[in-house]
């Protein structure tokens, strides 16, 4: 199993990013999947997740700015980000829920906000 992120980038306090994750080597739609985030030193974080049928939910810190959705078509997964802060700086990474288990975890996209 593949996992590539990216859309990650700089941007400033308030902005917007998207972030995509392709998912290849095993079957997606009837998966459920999360975004995580982690910054140097401290342990990867759960931001949020997307059940296979699209229900969702979101760490407290996120909810109303950040976005999960899926095409199931396009097995691609979608961290839609807006009204960023700089808090939110971290690598963001796609996997499976960990209360399901995780996959071997992808390179992650970098988020860089400044203030």
């Amino acid at each position: 199993v593949q996992l590539q992120a990216s859309g990650g980038g700089l941007a400033q306090a308030g902005g917007s990013l998207r972030l995509s994750c392709v998912v290849s080597g095993s079957i997606f739609s009837a998966i459920h999947w999360a975004w995580y985030r982690q910054v140097p030193g401290k342990q990867r974080e759960l931001v949020a997740t997307i059940s296979n049928y699209g229900s969702t939910n979101y760490v407290d810190s996120v909810k109303g700015r950040l976005t999960v959705s899926r095409d199931n078509a396009k097995k691609t997964v979608y961290l839609q980000m807006r009204s960023l802060k700089p808090e939110d700086t971290a690598v963001y990474y796609c996997n499976r829920p960990t209360s399901i288990g995780t996959w071997a975890w992808g390179q992650g996209t970098q988020v860089t906000v400044s203030s």
